[in-house]
């Protein structure tokens, strides 16, 4: 049986043009975060590798203890940086790759004001640094949010759905699709490389402690030993991406991806309901679900989206497919990983 250990070394063997990164300084923001410091772990582990990777943080204990087996390695850097700021370096980073921005729904409801900063303002002093340092490309990681409140359809690239922009909780999306089309506006008036991922829910170890998503909770709750909590009656429908496949799908970008485009990312045999999924998660942890619906403080922070599937035909067209296995294997070794 495989783990998440054996998964970030199948994805570093990948079929990619890793020779591009050859000798590359790579700046990876949000590199504490879930979806960052994964990509650290894929970029880390390429056994031919001769890139070095620049880990940015604000937390610098956290990043030593998420990245202690490279304490020694010549090619791991770790920056301490909020991208609120101007970024302040003499390096020049040839790819960028901003995964930095709270996706955790307590924070939407909590700090709105900051979750927007950080999405526009952080984006622009990400480009505007890397258009002056010899920047070769960068990966804006949005999220499939931006695609709102859907009408029933499968959301490609080229859909736009309704977000209630006088609700607090839109600073997420309304952030995300503003980010977007400041990358798409760098492209067009400078002459800017830049890729867009748009990630679907996904899951993987390494969360937080104050990460109220849905799937963190669940594992918590087994973790713990106690059965599974609830706060709905768990019948939206979701598209879902196993975070190793997701750093994969997001290299595959950066590396082969359509300057100005955004991709999908999500696994087509992971499109689950919110309770299904806590089933799937129970029975792992050997407990049951139980539904404990929420207040009106945490029900402020929910996402208002009731389906949300995910066409992944553009991030397909350029060879990406998920690492062999089903959601349960996938989630196992999620859980596995953090027990």
């Amino acid at each position: 049986m495989t783990s998440y250990s054996e998964d970030i070394r199948r994805a570093a063997a990948a079929a990619l043009p890793w020779e591009r990164l050859s000798g590359c300084n790579i700046l990876v923001t949000g590199a504490t975060g879930l979806i960052g410091g994964c990509l650290v772990e894929v970029l880390m582990a390429h056994a031919d590798s001769t890139c070095h990777v620049y880990a940015s943080g604000r937390n610098e204990a956290s990043a030593m203890k998420r990245f202690a087996g490279y304490a020694d390695d010549p090619r791991f850097h770790f920056v301490r940086y909020d991208v609120l700021e101007p970024l302040q370096s003499d390096v020049n980073f040839h790819y960028i790759i901003h995964a930095a921005s709270n996706a955790s729904p307590n924070f939407f409801a909590q700090s709105p004001v900051e979750i927007i900063k950080a999405n526009v303002i952080g984006t622009c002093n990400l480009i505007e640094y890397g258009m002056s340092h010899g920047m070769r490309r960068m990966l804006y990681v949005s999220s499939g949010e931006v695609y709102g409140e859907g009408d029933g359809r499968t959301f490609d690239e080229a859909y736009s759905g309704y977000v209630d922009c006088s609700q607090p909780r839109s600073c997420y999306p309304s952030s995300k699709r503003a980010a977007e089309t400041l990358c798409a506006s760098y492209v067009s008036e400078y002459g800017a490389d830049i890729v867009m991922a748009r990630p679907s829910h996904t899951y993987g170890p390494h969360f937080t402690s104050a990460d109220n998503r849905v799937y963190a909770q669940f594992i918590r709750n087994v973790l713990n030993g106690e059965d599974i909590v609830m706060k709905s009656t768990g019948s939206q429908y979701r598209s879902w991406c196993y975070v190793v496949d997701c750093a994969l799908a997001m290299l595959c970008i950066l590396l082969k991806g359509e300057c100005g485009k955004p991709y999908n990312i999500a696994d087509a045999t992971s499109n689950i309901t919110i309770r299904e999924l806590a089933e799937m998660i129970a029975s792992i942890g050997n407990r049951k679900v139980v539904i404990d619906l929420p207040s009106d403080v945490e029900r402020r922070g929910f996402n208002p989206v009731t389906r949300s599937l995910f066409s992944t035909e553009r991030l397909q067209s350029l060879g990406w497919e998920p690492l062999e296995g089903t959601m349960t294997d996938k989630m196992r070794h999620t859980i596995e990983a953090l027990a």
